[in-house]
């Protein structure tokens, strides 16, 4: 990853007074104020330190997060001897600290930052604190990202007094605002594109981290935010979670000094010994997987499942072939603006994307939270065509695992079918294993909350068989009841856990098929009536509906809203078959597998928005 910085690299010098034998005057709330009326040769500082800032702080930062980063037009570079330049800085501010209490003179007239278009491809432009952009640079810096298609834009928005920097917020893919929560003309753009930062407080969407900086010969007001902003963004292009990212922020602003930010390998070592994440960051990662207009895309099929896809296209089924087809997903450009969180498989979680980070390192770094399928398949209950769920043993280890991976969320799915006999009586599922299988997703669950991931539960009613959609209703109800009475027993934090569940309708032998108003009302009431409402959210499965079925009923379940928690999708086939059939295991169709995958996210998307209008 290539980072171009752009802003000023400026000279901080600080003067240390001696307060015997300043000049102070005390006001009428017993502030002491520094007067300057005087001669300067009465001013008796005990020492005269200085430091490069602005830009130079952001420089540091990055490359001691071993980022690859360069300013523009600018020869500093980070050296053994620490930065060094044989430039002049362009602008010099001096730091008088009296009675251990700073502040600042700073030139009125700021040095326009000069951006010179770069011959080469940089991954990320990020716009300086320091930067004072004049209309010529603006020009020269949306002629070079109209060229670089790729090459993301950061923003730091110290205020708005200038307007030229604003004309760069609606190509900004992230933007650092400074105590400007409730700014009017922030309110246009998405809170996911805005990271917030004060000087108690840094937060991201639902994710915040309260900051106890420490002030005077420790760090200033002037490096603190460029401290801050440059280790997010340094941990979001990691691929390090949104907690994980601003942790490792606070980390650096409330322990390094002037001149001496830390690197990655000491913030990763202090942040281990930090008091584990509490409870409330799992219902904040809950929270933020079912975030609306948005859903998760389950791409966790086993072995077994993409051998099958595969087979039915003819494509052979090897390493290459199977990393090559979730890279065509996780690869699609703006995936972050149509899901929330990714489900992945075992094998998919540890292999690299093109860039040659992991799946998922890659994702993180686009603001999607990864996941895992962590059950290991359905066995039969003895003597019984009725299944139960494997993988509890040794599930704490890998757990563990998964979450040291960068894994925040997992998935275990149990499977129901109904079978009648000619008397419409029920044959199955039978309570035990109604029962066993609710047990189980209960015990995996707090299982997840004890090694720090979310929990999504997946009890799924097959839709298969010969019945009517009030006998799905039914059954559907009788397996969500079991399944809260067994999670609250176990003690499972409802508001970190989210549901998978199936729409209710009819089986595909039934002589009827259910409507999608029929679905839609069916699925609300027996929702409604069977889902706590402190559970963190309920996602749906396509569960063998064609991709049209599953968005046509998807919509009209969100109309018979509101509901106590939110509602989305969580979709594989639904999503991922258009795709599969347009690439075909042949990457030269990448492009053609990816509008087809888009138009099935922008439609399920736009489902959710239209039935709430």
């Amino acid at each position: 990853m290539h980072i171009l910085i752009v802003g000023n690299v400026l000279k901080d010098v600080y003067l240390n007074l001696d307060t015997r034998s300043e000049h102070l005057e005390t006001d009428q709330n017993s502030t002491e104020w520094l007067d300057l009326s005087f001669d300067a040769s009465e001013h008796h500082f005990f020492n005269r330190d200085s430091s490069l800032g602005g830009a130079a702080v952001t420089l540091e930062v990055l490359n001691k997060l071993t980022l690859e980063a360069t300013v523009s037009g600018s020869d500093l570079k980070n050296t053994e001897d620490g930065l060094t330049s044989n430039q002049p800085a362009e602008t010099y501010r001096y730091i008088l600290i009296s009675n251990d209490q700073p502040c600042y003179f700073v030139p009125t007239n700021l040095r326009p930052t000069h951006f010179i278009a770069p011959t080469e491809f940089y991954d990320y432009i990020f716009i300086d604190r320091s930067a004072f952009i004049s209309s010529d640079s603006l020009s020269q810096i949306n002629a070079y990202l109209d060229l670089s298609k790729n090459t993301k834009l950061i923003v730091y928005l110290e205020n708005f007094q200038n307007p030229t920097l604003n004309n760069l917020l609606s190509r900004a893919d992230l933007i650092f605002c400074e105590n400007l929560k409730n700014a009017p003309k922030l309110t246009q753009i998405s809170e996911e594109k805005l990271i917030h930062l004060s000087e108690q407080l840094f937060s991201y969407q639902n994710v915040s981290m309260a900051i106890t900086p420490q002030r005077v010969d420790i760090l200033t007001h002037l490096s603190f935010y460029s401290i801050a902003s440059a280790t997010i963004l340094g941990c979001f292009i990691l691929g390090k979670s949104v907690e994980d990212s601003l942790k490792l922020a606070k980390i650096n602003v409330e322990s390094s000094k002037l001149d001496a930010t830390l690197s990655l390998s000491q913030l990763e070592s202090l942040a281990e010994n930090l008091p584990q994440a509490p409870s409330d960051n799992l219902e904040l990662i809950a929270s933020n997987l079912v975030l609306k207009p948005k859903g998760i895309l389950a791409a966790d099929e086993s072995g077994g499942s993409i051998h099958k896809k595969f087979e039915n296209l003819n494509i052979d089924d090897t390493y290459e072939n199977r990393r090559d087809y979730r890279n065509v997903f996780f690869t699609t450009p703006g995936l972050e603006d149509y899901i929330n969180g990714v489900i992945l498989f075992d094998e998919t979680a540890r292999q690299l994307a093109d860039n040659g980070q992991t799946f998922t390192e890659f994702l993180t770094a686009k603001r999607i939270i990864p996941g895992i399928k962590v059950d290991q398949g359905l066995e039969k209950f003895p003597d019984s065509d009725e299944t139960f769920t494997k993988g509890l043993e040794g599930l704490d280890n890998r757990l563990q695992e998964y979450y040291q991976m960068g894994l925040r969320f997992a998935k275990w799915r149990a499977a129901f079918e109904i079978h009648l006999d000619e008397s419409d009586n029920l044959l199955t599922p039978t309570d035990q294993a109604i029962n066993e299988n609710c047990r189980i997703l209960a015990e995996y669950a707090k299982k997840c909350q004890n090694n720090e991931l979310v929990p999504i539960v997946e009890p799924e009613l097959v839709y298969d068989g010969n019945y009517s959609i009030e006998k799905s209703s039914t059954i559907t109800g009788k397996i969500l009841d079991t399944l809260f009475k067994e999670l609250k027993e176990s003690q499972v934090n409802l508001k970190a856990c989210i549901l998978k569940i199936n729409m209710v309708l009819a089986g595909k032998q039934f002589e009827t098929k259910s409507t999608p108003e029929e679905v839609g009302a069916k699925t609300a009431e027996t929702l409604k009536n069977h889902v706590p409402a402190e559970l963190a959210g309920v996602v749906f499965l396509s569960g063998g509906q064609t991709p049209e079925e599953a968005t046509e009923n998807l919509s009209e379940v969100i109309k018979n809203g509101p509901f106590p928690w939110p509602v989305t999708f969580s979709f594989a086939r639904a999503l991922q078959d258009p795709a599969l059939h347009a690439w075909a295991g042949n990457n030269d169709n990448k492009k053609a597998a990816q509008d087809a995958f888009k138009n099935r996210l922008a439609a399920n998307c736009n489902a959710l928005k239209s039935a709430e209008v």
